[in-house]
């Protein structure tokens, strides 16, 4: 199974960008990502940055990150 995860872009230094991922920064390849700037919202996969999104799927998709991590306490 694969899994992308959002996060904010930090710092940018072309090809790469600083990445927060629910509060750990990851250096991640931003070269598929079309003029990406500090405070974009990302996909990453694989240690790439694979598409921009807005704030509002960022919200949705960091919730059901957070309730799939809840779940997985519970085991």
């Amino acid at each position: 199974m694969c899994l992308s995860v959002c996060g904010r872009v930090k710092t940018v230094d072309l090809p790469f960008a600083s990445i927060d991922i629910k509060g750990i920064e990851t250096l991640v390849n931003v070269e598929l990502v079309e003029e990406p700037v500090k405070g974009d919202y990302v996909l990453v996969h694989a240690g790439f940055a694979i598409e921009k999104i807005d704030e509002e799927y960022f919200n949705y998709l960091d919730s059901v990150l957070e309730e799939m991590l809840k779940e997985d306490d519970e085991y």
